[in-house]
């Protein structure tokens, strides 16, 4: 019999995910990882500052790592060029060879870039106060649209020649519309290594995992404008203030996703929650504040014939209720820590069952523990096969080479139907 070619490849993993999310029986377990960081290159011995700027050499070590450890589908690095943060000046995210040492991972950085008393300013105008408030705190490059009065008031030819004209002679002005161009200059330099990259792994014959990645209504206001402290405590002080803003937030959330999967021509959308688990707020706060948009979020991905793929980061294992009542069938679901008999108990007909391998696991485990935990993954789950191994949050970037390989071996052992 003839080897398969990249193409037969390609279709076949495409479709025994596929098949797998709809609750259909595959031939055998995939080894898909959601995201790999750094693992691929620090396998390499390149360090996280040249895998950060030289985006032929990341793309290169992730397609090489795909076919080492046996993935059945390319990962997304979940790593923007440094080049990208560098040249805004980023205050929000920290970077390996900015102001980090060169092995180190990057790091967000929270803050309250909107304040409790900017709520009624940015309901206003949020596009107005985004581009002169919110902007400025992320980057330090951007300071200068900080001078920059509302659009609308430059909406005549008077004021915009007048008026605009003089604040784009202004040096902090000048400076930040540079840097927005230096921006999309390492942009298009990431983008054209990354379209040759996915054509290359199509050839090879791996479909990406995802392109196309959009955060829930309320963790973009928790994570990018009020931060965690902020957020929970507007949920006693200002909840009418955070609803609003969430339900502005929830429309061009979903045009986001669709247009990028329909842009990438990807059906998979990636989406990271950082707020929903158990522990973070109650289920009356989880009821109000958190599932109507998400929810609402899944619903309409599944209507425009899109696969959302949330990752349930943290102890999803008390939300598994409220999971339930999403579209049966249609949804990827990844785990970070969650009870699965209970999760197959609840969501056994529903809900493929997508990670939670430990990373400490992959990190500090042995390769016959890794095996071990594969092998209950698969007696719980082998009578549907509605299954793929991967660790709870993607690769670890410091999962031993061995650990991963087992991953893949114990797939192979076990996960063959």
């Amino acid at each position: 019999m003839s080897a398969l070619t990249g193409e037969e490849l390609y279709r076949r993993r495409e479709q025994r995910f596929n098949d797998i999310v709809a609750l259909k029986k595959p031939d055998r377990v995939p080894v898909i990882p959601l995201v790999a960081h750094y693992f691929p290159t620090m396998v390499k011995g390149v360090s996280n500052r040249d895998a950060g700027y030289d985006h032929e050499l990341r793309l290169r070590c992730l397609r090489e790592a795909t076919v080492e450890f046996g993935w059945d589908m390319l990962p997304a690095t979940g790593l923007f060029g440094s080049d990208g943060y560098e040249a805004l000046g980023s205050l929000q995210l920290r970077w390996p060879g900015g102001d980090l040492p060169d092995d180190t991972s990057f790091q967000f950085v929270e803050g309250e870039y909107l304040k409790a008393d900017e709520y009624e300013q940015f309901l206003a105008d949020p596009s107005g106060t985004t581009l002169g408030t919110i902007f400025p705190h992320i980057a330090g490059k951007l300071e200068g649209l900080g001078m920059v009065p509302p659009l609308y008031w430059l909406s005549n030819m008077y004021y915009l020649q007048g008026v605009g004209g003089g604040l784009l002679a202004a040096p902090p002005v000048r400076a930040a519309l540079q840097a927005l161009l230096d921006l999309g200059d390492a942009a298009a330099a990431g983008a054209a290594a990354d379209a040759v990259h996915g054509q290359q792994a199509t050839t090879l014959g791996y479909p990406r995992t995802w392109v196309a990645p959009v955060i829930p209504a309320f963790d973009v206001v928790s994570d990018t404008f009020r931060s965690l402290r902020g957020s929970t405590l507007d949920m006693y002080r200002h909840p009418e203030e955070l609803l609003r803003t969430i339900d502005l937030m929830q429309v061009p959330t979903i045009a986001l996703a669709v247009q990028a999967a329909q842009l990438f021509g990807n059906p998979r959308v990636f989406i990271p929650m950082h707020r929903g688990a158990g522990g973070f707020m109650s289920d009356e706060q989880f009821e109000r504040f958190y599932w109507p948009t998400f929810k609402g979020l899944i619903e309409i991905l599944v209507e425009q014939g899109l696969t959302p793929m949330p990752l349930f980061e943290g102890d999803y294992t008390p939300r598994l209720k409220y999971l339930a009542e999403l579209p049966a069938g249609a949804v990827a679901g990844h785990f970070d820590k969650v009870d699965r008999k209970k999760f197959k108990e609840i969501l056994g007909d529903r809900m493929c069952f997508w990670g939670n391998v430990a990373p400490s696991l992959l990190c500090t485990g042995t390769p016959q523990q890794v095996k071990d935990d594969v092998k209950e993954l698969v007696d719980l789950f082998g009578d549907t096969g509605a299954l793929i191994l991967d660790s709870g949050l993607g690769v670890p970037d410091e999962a031993r080479p061995e650990n991963m390989l087992a991953l893949r071996e114990a797939a192979d052992e076990y996960g063959v139907f």
